[in-house]
């Protein structure tokens, strides 16, 4: 008899194991943690915004270094470099660095920055700037394309008044010796440069 009922229960036991496996586990609806996602979306907001504004001080050091080897003139950071290139050499150069080729836009600035180029280069040297005619001969603009509305070309010779150079001569270089006066240059020639870096 004991054999019998431990037959019995050992069947039971089967057949409760058997109907558990057959019948499928009922999965508990998964809630969404609305406020977990929320706080993750923050978390990664507030690394960006750190990271956009470690790359700000970033730049704000370079510009930094650069108005230290430098000069600062009306916002503007300059920096001459004396190795002589070829104009889109120099203005390559200078858009690698954060930069364009300097374009004074006043008399004032213009003669700063004369006189930084004679004390940084020397007394007698021209530099490109960021001015030509490439487009539209005769119409000078900056490297962003826009009409310059500062001059200041050599017009003391009257047999040829700057810019004379026609198709010839499409980039601007100031020179030091012509008391920062500018002039029309061929742009494969080799002169030294001066990078221009707007403070932000």
């Amino acid at each position: 008899m004991e054999f019998k009922g431990v037959c019995v229960l050992l069947g039971v036991l089967l057949l409760v194991n058997c109907s558990f496996q057959q019948t499928p586990a009922r999965k508990k609806p998964v809630k969404k943690d609305t406020t977990k996602d929320s706080a993750i979306e923050d978390l990664q907001k507030q690394i960006d915004n750190i990271v956009q504004e470690l790359t700000h001080l970033k730049e704000q050091q370079a510009l930094q270094t650069v108005c230290l080897k430098g000069i600062k003139i009306h916002g503007k950071c300059f920096l001459a470099d004396p190795v002589r290139k070829r104009y889109h050499t120099a203005s390559e150069d200078c858009n690698s660095m954060g930069g364009v080729l300097g374009t004074p836009t006043s008399s004032n600035e213009n003669d700063q920055l004369r006189d930084y180029i004679r004390q940084s280069i020397g007394p007698d040297e021209q530099v490109w700037l960021g001015v030509n005619d490439m487009v539209t001969e005769g119409t000078w603009m900056d490297q962003t394309g826009i009409n310059i509305a500062y001059k200041n070309w050599d017009t003391s010779n009257s047999r040829s008044p700057q810019p004379d150079g026609g198709h010839s001569q499409n980039c601007a270089i100031l020179s030091v010796a012509a008391r920062g006066k500018w002039f029309d240059e061929n742009c494969r020639e080799e002169k030294a440069s001066v990078c221009q870096f707007n403070i932000v």
